[in-house]
This record gives C-alpha cells, structure tokens and sequence, in this order.
C-alpha cells in the first residue's frame, strides 16, 4: 500500500488527474451547496450553523461510504427497468427522483417569496415554538435525500476521472472543505440579498431539470450549465453593485433590478 501511494506521489499525471478532480468536486458541489443555504437560511438563527454542519458532514460521510462500495456503485449504471422502449438504471431512476423533488422544492420556495402567506410555510402553518421543533427535522431529512442524488453523481463523476481511489478520497475531502468553509458566507450572502434567494433557487429549478433529463439518458454538457449560471450571477453581481451605489449616492434601492 505504501509502495502504491509512493508511486502516485512520484506521478505527475497523478497529481494532474487530482486537480482536475477536485475543480470538478467543487464545482459539482456547489448545487448542493446552493440547497443547503436556501433550506438553513429558514430556520432560527441559532439553529442555522448546526443544520449546516450536519449537512455537509453527511455529504461527506456519504461520499466516503460510497467510495468504499465502488464495486455496487458501477453497478448502479447497469439497465434494471424498461419502460417505452427506454432501459432505466438505478442511477437514472435516482436522479429522476432527485430532480423531481428539487423542482418541486424549487417551484414551493419560489411561490412562498411571491406569496408569503403563513399558511404556506414550510413548517405547514405551526405556531413559532412547533415550527422550531420541527423544523431542523424537515430541513436535515431533506438536506440528505439531496445529499444521496448529489454524492452519487459526484462518485460516478469521479469514477469516470481516475481509477485511483486515494486520488478520490482527497478530492472528495478537499471539495466538502470548500463548502464547509463557504458555507456560511454564502447563506450570509443569499439571506441579504432577497434577489439572490430567487437566482438560487432558478438555478435549483435548472439543476433539477437537468436531473431528470440525465435520468432520461440525455447528456446534458455541464460546461454550459456552469457558464450559465456563471453569467447569471455576474449579471445579478452587477445589479447588486448599482444598487448599492444608489443608495450610497441617496436614491431609492428598488428602482433599479436590470
């Protein structure tokens, strides 16, 4: 063992395929960061930090467990149903799912942000003591149905990169890092700026979408998806600076939006 990792030390193609992964992890992990931030975001203060940790600490765990199954996880990709002609593999039915729920989660935020009546909260209209009970419950039991689409994605990803599995155990490792560290600034960021909560969760209703077209067998080139949502926050960064700037200069923040 200690002759192997000596070996993939002294590998400069190694030590390639291990950047290249990880650029890859942190960027796959930021839809389930983007999740994380809009779920935590709804719970007390207080509470907001321990949702987060316990989040990305399952995100972890998950990852780690799967990439000590490796031989079950391939097998996720072999065709188990056929339906209309069309061969579904476990990994195709666990993104359909997946993607499934993140549009309707999506789609319910975004209609609350429009509509905020206490009805339709996520706590199903509690009293505020109930709904701080229950909900860091909701909100973690969600944050790991989640966390199973995006880890097995992000194994098979990986998978897909390098047969090494110490090169995939650090990358895994060093991109939870990312997002443990990014975690709360970006919640921080997204709770300040009400216009962000909505370009997040367009960006959620995207991903979901391009979830269930994965599930489908459409490949969907993620450069474009990333470069789009790159794009749309550049725009929306732009707004933010303008808008802060009329304030600064003593005009009204919403008449600008772009």
């Amino acid at each position: 063992m200690a002759e192997y990792l000596l070996t993939l030390a002294a590998d400069p193609v190694a030590w390639i395929a291990l950047a290249t992964l990880i650029t890859m992890e942190v960027v796959l992990g930021i839809d389930n960061l983007i999740f994380i931030a809009i779920l935590t975001n709804k719970l007390p203060e207080k509470q907001r930090p321990i949702a987060r940790q316990i989040g990305i600490g399952a995100a972890l765990f998950l990852r780690l467990a799967l990439l000590g199954t490796l031989a079950y996880i391939a097998k996720l990709t072999a065709p188990v149903l056929t339906l209309i002609g069309h061969a579904f593999s476990w990994r195709d039915i666990i993104m359909i799912v997946g993607g499934l729920f993140l549009v309707w989660k999506a789609t319910k935020e975004i209609h609350h942000k429009v509509d905020p009546e206490p009805e339709h909260d996520m706590f199903g209209g509690k009293g505020a003591a109930a709904a701080a009970t229950a909900g860091m419950a909701i909100v973690i039991v969600q944050i790991l149905l989640l966390d199973i689409v995006f880890s097995i994605d992000s194994i098979l990803t990986a998978i897909g990169m390098t047969p090494h599995i110490p090169i995939m155990v650090i990358a895994v490792v060093v991109a939870v890092l990312v997002m443990m560290l990014s975690a709360t600034p970006l919640s921080n960021f997204i709770n300040a700026n009400p216009t962000v909560v909505m370009l997040a969760l367009g960006f959620l209703l995207m991903i979901g979408m391009v979830l269930i077209a994965e599930g489908f067998g459409a490949h969907v080139p993620k450069g474009y998806i990333y470069a789009a949502m790159a794009f749309s926050a550049l725009v929306e960064g732009l707004n933010l600076m303008a808008r802060r700037r009329k304030r600064k200069a003593g005009g009204s923040p919403n008449t600008t939006d772009g």
